[in-house]
């Protein structure tokens, strides 16, 4: 079983963009996880963690909600 961590920009808003993006892991892998958290943060941090790897940065990536949960799957299915 896994651990997802969601690490977002509380000053920038992106509590809405966290959200959606668990709610997209959880449908798709709810029954492989440990746990999904959402970390607050801030300057401009939107990053999302599989066992502590980072498996998602905004800073590299533009967002997309589906390549996230891509990104995910190789670190959780078939766990």
């Amino acid at each position: 079983m896994s651990t997802i961590e969601i690490e977002y920009c509380v000053p920038c808003g992106f509590l809405d963009r966290a959200l959606t993006v668990e709610e997209a892991i959880c449908r798709q892998f709810a029954d492989q996880l440990d746990r999904i958290s959402l970390v607050m943060g801030d300057h401009g941090v939107f990053i999302v963690r599989v066992d502590d790897e980072v498996v998602f940065d905004k800073a590299d990536d533009p967002f997309d909600v589906d390549d996230i949960v891509r990104r995910v799957r190789p670190h959780v299915a078939g766990r």
